[in-house]
């Protein structure tokens, strides 16, 4: 199998943050979507693509709870979206056709993550469903405004947690043997495959897709699923806090603040190197190497092995497979 997982030598580095990677970039005019734009990850990239010009329209469960988070960031507004249901997630992308607007980027960032087993309405495990089906949904939704923009970028935020599982084809909603972070690392395979599949389809509508992963930042809330003391307990087995609950930062070794995981997020929505090449897994501000030969993980333990993409993330069947399935899905 080709592939194009071959780092560019982007100039960038581990510890670029998202205000350096966009220094020179104008985004005055460009219109962009994330999810979960309010809190973590999310609200990095919505305040530094808003600095540099751009206007942001943010999906979140409650607006209300959003709002104070986004006080005084320029040109953004708030939208509902509940990622788990899929009547709002209709509404939400109607919403925004009816405005009229292009849609230059669109940063599906929201998440959860580990925890028990939790069903939506249908019947799905809860992370598969919103961290893949509900941004998968989205997207497609979002179609009309992302043709549009004629140049269109969707962003997936992935995890180096993709290493863990496969697409469980036999069972993908854990009818069986249900484990959170097996759950959680099919979600983040799903992310990426939905990425290379997404930009073999529309790339020759002007729409490319990348999956990121921004590295571990301990200060987003995406454990929120998990009790507090699981998620400190988790923190410190694998040297991501020190014993007074600080963080560790050490972006060579994935740990990085806010601004340093939102550095290869926003590198993904407005790179120029990029221009030319889509359907990729980046880290570091720069195209992942494949990691052909990965070891076994012991998940939540030091130390941290590689978060390069492996071979079941990006194989070209798989990713086929995985839009089939996402569409019959997300009619049922």
């Amino acid at each position: 199998m080709t592939h194009k997982q071959h780092p560019l030598k982007s100039g960038f580095t581990a510890a670029s943050t998202a205000g350096e990677v966009l220094r020179g970039i104008d985004l005055s005019g460009k219109n962009v979507v994330v999810t979960g734009g309010h809190v973590g990850l999310g609200l990095e990239t919505t305040r530094a693509l808003s600095q540099a010009g751009a206007s942001v329209t943010v999906g979140s469960r409650n607006p209300d709870r959003a709002a104070p988070a986004l006080a005084g960031v320029e040109r953004v507004e708030i939208g509902r979206l509940d990622l788990l249901d899929p009547a709002s997630i209709d509404a939400f992308a109607a919403r925004y056709l009816d405005s009229g607007r292009p849609l230059h980027i669109l940063i599906n960032s929201a998440g959860i993550m580990g925890g028990p087993l939790v069903r939506d309405a249908r019947g799905y495990e809860s992370q598969f469903a919103t961290n893949h089906l509900g941004h998968f949904q989205l997207t497609l939704g979002l179609l009309p405004a992302l043709r549009a923009a004629h140049g269109a970028r969707v962003v997936n935020l992935t995890s180096g947690g993709h290493r863990l599982s496969d697409i469980r084809w036999d069972d993908p909603h854990f009818t069986t043997g249900y484990e959170g972070h097996l759950a959680y690392g099919q979600s983040k395979t799903a992310n990426v495959l939905f990425a290379v599949e997404l930009d073999r389809r529309w790339a020759a509508a002007g729409i490319r897709g990348y999956a990121v992963h921004p590295g571990i930042v301990v200060s987003t809330n995406l454990g929120n699923s998990m009790p507090e003391d699981q998620v400190r307990a988790m923190n410190l087995a694998m040297g991501l806090i020190d014993a007074s609950g600080r963080p560790i930062i050490d972006p060579e070794r994935e740990k990085k603040t806010a601004a340093q995981g939102a550095g290869t997020i926003v590198f993904a929505a407005t790179s120029p190197l990029l221009a030319e090449i889509g359907g990729v897994y980046l880290r570091n501000n720069d195209i992942s190497s494949l990691d052909e030969a990965p070891e076994p993980i012991a998940f939540g333990t030091e130390p941290i092995v590689s978060s390069d993409v492996v071979p079941h993330a990006i194989d070209p069947v798989s990713a086929q497979r995985l839009w089939e399935l996402s569409e019959q899905l997300i009619k049922a």
